[in-house]
């Protein structure tokens, strides 16, 4: 019985059992079933509104999106000649992309370890990230772990903006299954490594991309970077501002503990993803990252700010130039269009700080920074000038203190490569490149430009031909020598050496009409216009505008290129960071002057160093050369000059205030002429302590053909006469064979008589007393008559006459005085006086002529006798004399013991008798 209750109770258990098996069993299936329809809604919805997020997306090609993943901005690099390197180019961010091969494999498997463990199962996007990474969104989950791949990372900064939607996040999403249809795990990874930000350099600098950070964190190539150093690196991108150690002034800062924390957990990541083992952790843990951090480095314009803006500068035009071209457009349209120029001068400036360009230029690494110490410890330039302006504002005076600045330039004649320049003192002072960018009167120094050596060139003088040294005006013009003095008839060779103005302006007034200035332009010098040709000051630096350093030793460079200019360049070539040439230089040569010129113009600037303006700068080389130059003085010693060639490099020197201001005639001993050559030579020592062959090349210039010597006479520059030959007059010099000296009328020099006042000569009159002539040679008037000269009316040297006016009264007479032993008198007052005659009076009262002094010669008579009267009388040009002077008496030698009352003193004075 109780068997069979037993049973019932459990069938009946059963029953419950089975039942309530059956309401749960059917409530979660349709809980399920609800479940799963909701997920299929959800998913539904969610396929749907992805769809309507990315519906209006255009989708790249694969070739739109190699361009774009790969177009990101890298920094240009700059280079001294022959490849030496000088830095980046100046942008605001640093950034140089590397291939994979050349990274270290610590940084992929950190990078991949921290920011995308699966990086090498996913196809660009992990689905649970996502949705994790959504809900915490929703949730406001103050726990955010991320749901980006590399994939997804790489897309949103390279194909898409930094926007935070739901939009942003789907197209990202799309373009990352794309981008993995497309390019490998290597290539993506490759990318990202190239774009993704780090923080900032030890220089400062915003950096981004792995080899720009390894540089500018640790000082080390992307490939070289340990495995802590990788770890330390990798945990930048997530946080770069918070995580990197350095400030923005390059300091580091004073607390890097977050950086040092990220370092761990990539690390431990690291370790966790079987990367690296324990011991491999621990040692990284205890390795000293801020000991190996990379110094402070000054960039390259911290460091030659000079160049480096020069360089950006010449850059940007020929890359605008280069682009025009490819878009077919003409040096003219590029010439005359400012639109044109702008665009693409644009176009070329981001091609510069974008586009990871190399430019190498010319300039020399270790002569460039030899000049510039040069110009830093030079001890003479002169004092510093102080001025005042009025601020408009405040109304207060403000002083201004200016120092002298400088400006010179380093070229190789047949190549026209810019080898070194000095730009100044100080670039923050004035931001102004003194040798490239201010244009300032090269005084003299254009002589042999626009003068002498378009002159030779059209045969109107050769080195031997007679120019007048003699007074000019032109207009209300008065042009002056610098000494202040006239010399007469000189050689063309002689005013180049003494660097005479008025034979130079004559010269120029000559060839004014024949266009000189078109020599300039082909020479590079384009800032001389056209219209200043009418002005003669032009001859000797009175321009506009001026010229600067780089136009006037480029046109000096052309003599030594016996007559073809080359022009100066510092631009090499640019390429691309594949080695591709976008940008090479080729040199055009423009023929100027013939050899035979150009040579001549040599030999005579050799003067200027030898016995000319410039004789001191010999003596301040450390070595030798054929050098031929020519000195330069702006007006009122604003400007000084210097420049010289030799076969190899031609080299030029400017000083000068900025706010243009007389230089001290004097400081420290030094005239400021000689402070300009001393300067130049120490450029030049230095440089050639550094490249002795290219400063100082073995060989002279050589004399091409067509040059002869030829004999000419110093009184006109023609073929030597019988007469000049009897003067003593026969000098010699080159010619180019085409100009040699024309023979002359035989009557251009005469025999004839003269006296001699203050070393000129004048014609004698029929009145003039014979002890006052000379007898010799006379230049014929005639001869002057072709300069334009009033040849009657002037004395010049020892070969010009003129005539003595004499002013019509009987000369004064002379204040002659016992000077110990002597008898003295000063010059006489009146010009027309001609010289002096002595007299002796004996003590019966008779006189008679003891000497005869002629003007200009010592106005003393010593051959005095004790006890003997004299006195001096005047002699005008026409005979008359004067009345004499007092008489003088030496005193008669004393006995030893004088009788009482006897006269002790000195000569005495009484009236003479009336001269003859």
């Amino acid at each position: 019985m109780e068997q069979k209750q037993f049973r019932a109770s459990l069938q009946k258990v059963w029953h419950y059992f089975s039942l309530t098996y059956d309401v749960v069993w059917n409530v979660t299936l349709i809980l399920l079933i609800a479940a799963l329809c909701l997920v299929c809604l959800a998913v539904g919805a969610g396929a749907g509104y992805f769809a309507f997020l990315v519906k209006d997306m255009a989708v790249p090609s694969q070739d739109k999106m190699k361009s774009e993943i790969y177009s990101y901005e890298e920094t240009s690099h700059m280079y001294f000649a022959n490849g030496v390197y000088l830095g980046r180019f100046r942008s605001d961010l640093d950034r140089e992309a590397v291939p994979l091969s050349d990274v270290s494999p610590y940084v992929v498997q950190a990078v991949i370890a921290t920011e995308d463990e699966h990086f090498y199962e996913h196809d660009g996007v992990v689905p649970k990230a996502v949705i994790r990474a959504m809900f915490q969104e929703v949730t406001n989950s103050p726990i955010k772990s991320g749901g980006s791949t590399l994939t997804q990372q790489l897309v949103k900064n390279q194909l898409l903006t930094s926007e935070v939607s739901f939009e942003r996040k789907a197209k990202e999403m799309l373009l990352a299954l794309r981008l993995e249809r497309f390019f490998s795990k290597e290539e993506i990874l490759e990318a990202y490594l190239n774009v993704v930000p780090f923080g900032r350099s030890s220089s400062g600098r915003n950096i981004a991309g792995i080899q720009a950070a390894a540089q500018g964190v640790f000082g080390v190539d992307a490939k070289e970077l340990n495995l802590a150093q990788a770890a330390f690196l990798a945990g930048l991108p997530q946080n770069p501002f918070v995580y990197t150690p350095f400030a923005a002034d390059g300091r580091l800062k004073q607390d890097i503990s977050a950086g040092l924390k990220r370092m761990k957990t990539v690390l431990y990541r690291m370790k966790r993803a079987g990367y690296i083992s324990e011991a491999q952790y621990q040692e990284a843990l205890a390795y000293d990252v801020a000991k190996h951090f990379a110094p402070p480095k000054p960039s390259p314009f911290e460091r030659y700010p000079f160049l480096t803006m020069e360089i950006e500068r010449r850059a940007k035009d020929v890359l605008a130039e280069t682009f025009a071209k490819r878009d077919g457009h003409s040096a003219k349209e590029w010439a005359r269009d400012a639109d044109l120029r702008r665009r693409y001068l644009g176009e070329a400036e981001k091609a510069l700080r974008q586009g990871g360009l190399r430019i190498y230029t010319t300039i020399d690494k270790d002569i460039y920074e030899r000049m510039q110490e040069v110009a830093a410890r030079y001890p003479y330039y002169g004092r510093d000038r102080v001025y005042r302006t009025q601020d408009k504002q405040t109304g207060k005076t403000v002083i201004h203190r200016q120092p002298v600045e400088v400006g010179a330039m380093l070229i190789e004649n047949k190549t026209g490569k810019i080898i070194s320049f000095v730009g100044g003192r100080d670039y923050g002072r004035e931001q102004l490149n003194h040798a490239t960018q201010a244009y300032r009167s090269n005084g003299s120094t254009m002589k042999p430009l626009l003068v002498y050596a378009p002159a030779m060139e059209m045969g109107i003088v050769q080195p031997g031909s007679v120019i007048p040294d003699l007074p000019l005006s032109i207009g209300s013009y008065t042009p002056q020598n610098a000494d202040g003095k006239m010399h007469g008839l000189v050689s063309a060779r002689r005013a180049l050496q003494q660097s005479y103005n008025i034979p130079a302006i004559r010269t120029y007034m000559k060839i004014q009409s024949r266009h000189p200035v078109d020599y300039l332009h082909k020479m590079g010098i384009t800032s001389v216009a056209k219209q200043e040709e009418a002005n003669p000051s032009l001859a000797i630096g009175g321009t506009h505008i001026g010229v600067t350093v780089e136009e006037n030793v480029n046109a000096y460079a052309t003599f030594a290129n016996y007559g073809s200019f080359v022009d100066a360049y510092m631009i090499e070539k640019i390429t691309d960071s594949d080695g591709k040439i976008v940008y090479e230089h080729t040199s055009k040569p423009v023929p100027v002057f013939s050899p035979q010129t150009s040579y001549l113009m040599i030999d005579m600037m050799r003067d200027v160093l030898h016995g000319g303006t410039a004789s001191s700068v010999p003596g301040y080389l450390t070595f030798s050369s054929d050098w031929a130059g020519k000195t330069g003085t702006s007006q009122d010693n604003r400007d000084s000059w210097f420049v010289a060639t030799n076969p190899n490099v031609t080299f030029g020197v400017w000083i000068g205030y900025d706010r243009p201001a007389p230089l001290e005639s004097r400081y420290k001993g030094l005239s400021y002429s000689r402070r300009t050559q001393l300067l130049w030579a120490q450029f030049m020592n230095a440089a050639y302590r550094v490249k002795p062959k290219l400063i100082d090349p073995p060989e002279r210039f050589l004399m091409p053909g067509g040059i002869v010597r030829r004999a000419y006479c110093a009184a006109s520059g023609f073929s030597p006469s019988a007469a000049c030959e009897k003067a003593g007059l026969v000098r010699y010099d080159l010619y180019n064979a085409k100009f040699t000296p024309k023979q002359g009328s035989e009557d251009y020099l005469t025999e004839g008589q003269f006296v001699v006042v203050d070393g000129k000569r004048y014609a004698a009159l029929e009145t003039t007393p014979r002890e006052f002539v000379t007898r010799g040679v006379i230049v014929n008037p005639a001869l002057l008559n072709q300069w334009g000269i009033d040849g009657t009316a002037w004395a010049g040297d020892a070969l010009v006459v003129g005539t003595l006016k004499e002013n019509g009264r009987v000369p004064a007479p002379p204040a002659a005085r016992l000077s110990g032993n002597q008898l003295v008198w000063p010059r006489h007052g009146e010009r027309d006086v001609i010289g002096y005659r002595v007299y002796q009076v004996s003590e019966t009262g008779k006189r008679q002529i003891v000497a005869t002094i002629k003007e200009g010669e010592s106005a003393s008579f010593s051959a005095l006798k004790p006890g003997a009267v004299y006195y001096v009388t005047a002699v005008d040009i026409a005979g008359r004399e004067s009345a004499p002077s007092g008489q003088i008496t030496l005193p008669a030698a004393q006995p030893a013991n004088p009788p009482a009352g006897a006269d002790n003193a000195g000569g005495h004075t009484a009236p003479p008798p009336s001269p003859r």
